[in-house]
């Protein structure tokens, strides 16, 4: 459905153009329509693109298209054998278009079209995210279609990187992609690197709303259905370690991801306990600590987003099923890192559980999920961008 503001007109002159040979037999162009290619940048379209009818006639020439800064004076844009036209950069005003005949002379004026700005959508009021193993999973607000599903089109998906110490966006964006639905995963990326998105509506016509809220999210490993024995029942696969460099390089490889081993080794995180009918999480090597996410139980390991600011200890803590837990492990670097536990299931001498691990130094994002539409206080909302 178009919306495109239509200028009747009246005569057989082009207001503010030169005079032409004389009146054509040519009927004017109908249903000139336009859509702007959007650039990222609300107040200023890449460009506009310009289709109408065709004029079935043996004698026509060209079509020449005249658009005006201020609605006023018109001048020759250009002419084409095409039904379409480009307008590079910033568009004019309003435009239309005239049938020439091969004798020179020209058409009466198509209607004329007006770039309306005030076709422009409004912005999704809310942008949530959840970390994902080399993805983030991006959610907002699907209030552009909800108050004008008739102009909707869809919605464009920027990124860009991310400082955590400066709780900054960086200067250069992209697009990531566009889709109708107010979701959109954004992969593959590489885990523990930050980013910042932001999201934007376009109409059917290619006005691009103003953006979203900017949101900052790294993608950080997981793993799903990970059996660990207590350490009376199987002592060599009672440990775990969410990420051991054994190279040295720095870099979370897949082989140095949640390891399951012995619980006598001292470089493990955790080891499973059993006490009285009771599994425990019991920290490990010196540096590690754990806190309970949640008092309640969590329905999902993405539910656990930014890691607890208090609430570790280096005492065990009793797993029970359906609840979310945050170990804390200070490296030599200097800096934290966080891993994420959910509990699947407690056995008589085994738990289940999902584990997550941000290998992003001092990083406490575990996933981010802001939900719809609402963002908790804990999240991390960017203040600005580089400059």
């Amino acid at each position: 459905m178009k919306r495109i503001a239509v200028v009747g007109v009246l005569g057989l002159a082009v207001l503010g153009c030169e005079d032409t040979n004389g009146p054509s037999s040519l009927p004017a162009p109908q249903n000139l329509f336009y859509v702007l290619e959007a650039s990222g940048d609300p107040e200023a379209p890449a460009g506009v693109l310009l289709e109408w009818d065709a004029v079935n006639a043996s004698n026509l020439q060209v079509y020449n298209v005249y658009s005006s800064l201020d609605g006023t004076n018109f001048d020759l844009r250009g002419s084409t054998t095409s039904l379409t036209f480009h307008d590079g950069g910033q568009p004019d005003v309003e435009y239309f278009v005239t049938a020439v005949d091969t004798d020179g002379d020209e058409s009466p004026d198509s209607d004329h079209v007006i770039i309306d700005e005030f076709l422009r959508l409004e912005s999704p009021t809310a942008l949530a995210s959840i970390s994902l193993d080399g993805a983030v999973h991006l959610l907002w607000t699907d209030n552009p279609f909800e108050t004008e599903p008739e102009g909707f089109r869809r919605y464009r998906v920027y990124s860009t990187d991310y400082s955590l110490d400066e709780d900054l966006c960086g200067a250069t964006w992209v697009l990531e992609g566009t889709t109708i639905g107010p979701e959109f995963i954004s992969s593959p990326l590489p885990n523990g690197l930050p980013f910042c998105f932001a999201v934007s509506a376009e109409s059917i016509e290619g006005w691009e709303s103003l953006w979203s809220p900017l949101r900052a999210d790294t993608p950080r490993p997981d793993a799903r259905n990970v059996l660990v024995w207590n350490t009376v029942a199987n002592p060599s696969l009672s440990g775990f370690r969410f990420f051991l460099d054994a190279n040295g390089d720095g870099v979370a490889a897949d082989t140095e991801l949640g390891l399951v081993t012995s619980s006598t080794d001292p470089i493990i995180d955790f080891q499973v306990v059993e006490n009285g009918g009771i599994m425990t999480l019991q920290p490990v090597r010196a540096g590690v600590t754990v806190a309970l996410y949640s008092n309640q139980p969590i329905s999902d390991l993405t539910d656990i987003d930014i890691a607890p600011l208090a609430g570790f200890a280096a005492t065990g803590i009793e797993a029970s099923p359906g609840f979310g837990y945050v170990f804390q492990m200070q490296e030599a670097d200097g800096f934290f890192r966080y891993g994420g536990l959910r509990v699947q299931h407690v056995g008589v001498d085994f738990i289940i559980f999902d584990w997550s691990y941000q290998t992003d130094p001092g990083n406490p994002e575990l996933s981010r999920h802001g939900g719809r539409p609402t963002a908790p206080d804990h999240e991390l909302i960017v203040t600005g961008v580089k400059r």
